[in-house]
């Protein structure tokens, strides 16, 4: 069953914005759910239920494979989160130009995502919240991780994170700080980060995830390679793998173990 939440935003100019979610619930009542902060462009605008999927299949691995009814019959709630309505800016195309780094660090950001999961744990009784976002998702995903308490969120999962340290051009605008910040002021946050051995995407090196990962890495390994090194139809996105992916994920969720491989050669 899916789920539009329309929340109204504390702020009030130039226009009170919403906050809005797509909520799927499996056949079973549940107590847990996932809130998932989708890959480029970072948000989904979404306006009805049947956005669920715009640009998903593209972006995240979460919406291919059997990902989706892994999470329901493991009983774990799930939930597209977007942007509020004051952030989604002119361009709805890749690459972002709104919703990025000075947004999602800040204390603003933090308290929206508060309304979204008092208003889930209101409507239909969900109090165990996981977070994952996948590439450029990881930069709500990481702020979160510091801005957020760790009585408000079980965990967060970090999905082929971006850690680019360019100094100039277009990322800068979408993780800012954040590398310098993260994982140090994370530190205690329960954690799970999950990263393919071979993506082939600049923004997402996997050795970076390596080094700071440590004991908390779900290497991704096999699968397919084609499309945009970036894409969901690669390495990035677990091309062929979505489903030990989730299974992993799923396992952490569950059990707190951290599987060490997800797939195989």
């Amino acid at each position: 069953m899916y789920w539009l939440r329309r929340i109204p935003g504390a702020r009030t100019a130039p226009a009170r914005p919403s906050q809005r979610a797509i909520l799927t619930l499996p056949p079973a009542p549940t107590d847990t759910v996932l809130l998932h902060f989708r890959g480029n462009p970072g948000y989904a605008l979404i306006k009805t239920v049947k956005d669920k999927l715009r640009g998903g299949r593209t972006h995240s691995w979460i919406y291919r494979g059997n990902v989706q009814d892994q999470f329901m019959q493991a009983g774990i709630a799930f939930a597209l989160i977007d942007c509020p309505t004051d952030q989604w800016g002119d361009s709805p195309k890749p690459p972002a130009t709104t919703c990025l780094n000075d947004y999602r660090g800040s204390k603003q950001a933090a308290d929206d995502v508060r309304r979204i999961m008092a208003q889930l744990g209101e409507k239909h009784g969900l109090k165990k919240f996981y977070i994952l976002g996948h590439s450029i998702g990881t930069v709500p995903s990481r702020w979160l991780a510091i801005n957020l308490g760790k009585d408000e969120v079980a965990g967060i999962i970090h999905s082929s994170t971006i850690n680019n340290h360019s100094p100039r051009g277009h990322l800068l605008r979408v993780i800012g700080n954040l590398t310098d910040d993260f994982p140090r002021k994370a530190a205690g946050m329960p954690m799970l980060h999950l990263h393919h051995e071979q993506d082939g995407c600049r923004s997402t090196p996997y050795d970076i995830v390596q080094g700071y990962a440590k004991d908390n890495l779900v290497t991704v390994r096999g699968g397919m390679n084609t499309g945009d090194p970036c894409g969901a139809t690669h390495h990035h996105g677990y091309e062929g793998r979505e489903d030990a992916a989730a299974a992993a994920v799923i396992t952490w969720i569950k059990t707190g173990k951290v599987e060490k491989y997800a797939g195989s050669e």
